[in-house]
């Protein structure tokens, strides 16, 4: 079955996760603690492959200590 294309929203979001995780230097697994969430759904989060919830967009930015908002701007 073929997969959807990824939405450009979705791969701004995934490269701001990763470069605020990188900023604050935490291991996928302690933002996955600190949100609440499992590891390997941050790994799919910072590949693009999974679509993220409000709820856990707010769970990830939260953990990250910054505006929802700043994690899907461009």
């Amino acid at each position: 079955m073929p997969t959807a294309p990824t939405s450009e929203l979705r791969r701004v979001f995934a490269l701001r996760v990763r470069e605020q995780r990188k900023r604050l230097h935490i291991s996928q697994e302690e933002l996955a603690d600190r949100a609440q969430v499992h590891r390997t759904f941050i790994g799919a989060v910072e590949r693009a492959e999974t679509n993220v919830s409000i709820d856990n967009i707010a769970r990830i930015s939260a953990a990250l200590v910054v505006e929802a908002w700043e994690l899907l701007k461009e």
